[in-house]
């Protein structure tokens, strides 16, 4: 990033996430963070960028009930550090191959990426592995 930027620091990144502006941009200036991504790195990582922050928003919050509701038991305790690791394992292994293929997919066919989408994409992710977990489908195989 370039130094005379206004507006960095540490809120910058946060900002990004909650507007919508997931990819800091590099060039002369004429590209806005509302323009669609094009490239398939873009693409991916918008993605990503949103299924792992999302799956954090899930697994922070019953981690922290896990670790209340658990917090006498011998054992039980650490069940809240599984399910942060979870949260943040999931999305970084399952995750960066489904981001790829969406995002292979829209290069191949040639259509750009909004932002919107790429938050829909990666909100799905997540929606889609709480649903199997609460609906316990694996249990059933």
């Amino acid at each position: 990033m370039e130094g005379g930027e206004a507006g960095g620091g540490g809120g910058g990144l946060l900002q990004q996430i909650l507007s919508l502006r997931l990819v800091p941009r590099m060039g002369n200036g004429t590209t806005t963070y509302s323009s669609p991504l094009s490239t398939f790195p873009e693409m991916w990582y918008g993605v990503f960028l949103w299924a792992i922050v999302s799956s954090l928003a899930f697994h922070v919050p019953a981690a922290l009930l896990a670790l209340f509701t658990l917090r006498h038991h011998k054992y039980g305790r650490f069940m809240s550090v599984s399910v942060l690791l979870m949260g943040f394992v999931g999305p970084i292994t399952a995750g960066t191959l489904t981001s790829a293929a969406i995002a292979g997919v829209y290069r191949a066919a040639g259509k750009k990426m909004i932002p919107f989408e790429a938050l829909i994409f990666g909100v799905g992710q997540t929606f889609c592995v709480v649903v199997v977990s609460f609906l316990r489908i694996l249990a059933t195989l």
